[in-house]
C-alpha cells in the first residue's frame, strides 16, 4: 500500500505525514497517521478521531490502541487517524481556520477552501483505500454524551453487526447528513459507525474504555485479531436500539437543578430538573415528552431560554 509516496508493505508498521497547506505564518500544517499492516490480508479498516478539533477522547482512544500488543498476528491493515483536523486541535476549536466544520465538508477538492483540501486528502489518501471504518467524535462544548454508536441501517448488514459488536450502551439508526464523513462513505460503499461518547475538550474514562472495547471488538468480528476478554462491554439484552431522539430545552432562563443524569431511563412525564434563578423564586420544572434514554445532557448549569437541556431517546 502507498500512502503520499510512502509504501507500507505487509507486516509493516509506519508513520505517515501529508502536507495540507501552509498557514499564514509559514506553520506547515499536515495530516498525520500511522498504518499498521498485517503480515496477511484482511480488512483495510480506518480509525479516525478529531475531525472535531476539540473533541479529545478519540485521540486518547487511538493512542491506547496503538500501544496494545495486538498486531502481531493481525489480519488486514488499519490506519489510525488521532487528529484530523490538527489546526482545531492546537487551537482547542470544533473547526479550521476558516471557520467551516470539517465534518460538513466531504468529499472536498483539491482547488477549495482549507477545510475541502483538507478533507480531500483525508478521502483520497486513506478512506478510499479502506473497506471499513470507525469515526471518533464526542458532544459538544458544555455538552456530554452517553457512549453511543450512530449509523445508517440503510447502508447495509455489515454496518449493522459492526455497530451490534462494538457493544455502546445505546445504538441509533441516525440519517446521513450533507457532506460528511458517513454521507461520502456510504456513496463510496465503505460501512462506516460513528462513535460518540463524552464531552469537547474533556478526558472522559468510561467513554475512553468503551470506544477502546468497541474498536477491538469491531476488529475481532471482522476477523482481524483474536477475541479478548473485555469486562466493559455490555452483553446484548442490555443494550438498546433506538428509533429517534431530541433535546429537550429549558422553559425559561436561569439556574439548572439536574434530577438526572447520562443513562438515565425516563417516563413521560418524569421531571428531569428545574430551572430556577439565584433567589429561588423562579422555578420551571423541566418535563420528559416520552420514554427513553438520556443519551445527551448539558454540563452547564447557566442557561437561556431555549437552551438545550437534555438529550431524550426513544424506543421504537
Amino acid at each position: 500500500m502507498e500512502f503520499a509516496g510512502i509504501s507500507v508493505e505487509k507486516g509493516e508498521r509506519k508513520i505517515v505525514n501529508i502536507e495540507i497547506a501552509r498557514l499564514y505564518d509559514n506553520t506547515t500544517m499536515i495530516l498525520p497517521f500511522e498504518v499498521i499492516r498485517g503480515r496477511e490480508d484482511g480488512p483495510v479498516v480506518f480509525i479516525s478521531s478529531a475531525l472535531h478539533g476539540d473533541e479529545l477522547n478519540g485521540t486518547e482512544t487511538i493512542r491506547r490502541l496503538l500501544e496494545m500488543d495486538i498486531f502481531e498476528h493481525m489480519k488486514g491493515t488499519i490506519i489510525a487517524v488521532p487528529i484530523v483536523n490538527v489546526y482545531g486541535f492546537n487551537t482547542k476549536s470544533r473547526y479550521l481556520p476558516d471557520r467551516r466544520d470539517l465534518n460538513r465538508s466531504f468529499p472536498g477538492g483539491p482547488e477549495g477552501s482549507l477545510a475541502s483540501q483538507l478533507a480531500h486528502v483525508f478521502t483520497t489518501e486513506i478512506v478510499d483505500k479502506c473497506t471499513h471504518g470507525i469515526d471518533l467524535h464526542t458532544g459538544a462544548v458544555n455538552r456530554s454524551n452517553l457512549p453511543q454508536i450512530r449509523a445508517c441501517f440503510d447502508a447495509g448488514d455489515i454496518v449493522q453487526a459492526m455497530a451490534k459488536d462494538f457493544g455502546a450502551p445505546v445504538t441509533m439508526d441516525e440519517p446521513l447528513r450533507e457532506g460528511s464523513l458517513r454521507e461520502y462513505c456510504y456513496s463510496k460503499n465503505i460501512p462506516v459507525i460513528l462513535y460518540e461518547g463524552g464531552e469537547a475538550l474533556r478526558y472522559s474514562e468510561k467513554a475512553i474504555t468503551y470506544a477502546l472495547d468497541g474498536i477491538i471488538n469491531v476488529m475481532t468480528g471482522l476477523g482481524m485479531i483474536e477475541k479478548l476478554k473485555s469486562s466493559h462491554v455490555q452483553s446484548n439484552d442490555t443494550r438498546r436500539m433506538i428509533a429517534a431522539s431530541h433535546w429537550i430545552r429549558a422553559p425559561q432562563s436561569g439556574l439548572l437543578v439536574s434530577d438526572k443524569k447520562l443513562g438515565d431511563m425516563v417516563e413521560e412525564g418524569d421531571v428531569l430538573g428545574h430551572m430556577t434563578d439565584a433567589f429561588n423564586h423562579e422555578r420551571a420544572a423541566i418535563i420528559c415528552s416520552a420514554k427513553g434514554i438520556i443519551i445527551g445532557a448539558t454540563t452547564t448549569p447557566l442557561l437561556n431560554q431555549g437552551d438545550a437541556t437534555y438529550h431524550i431517546a426513544y424506543y421504537g
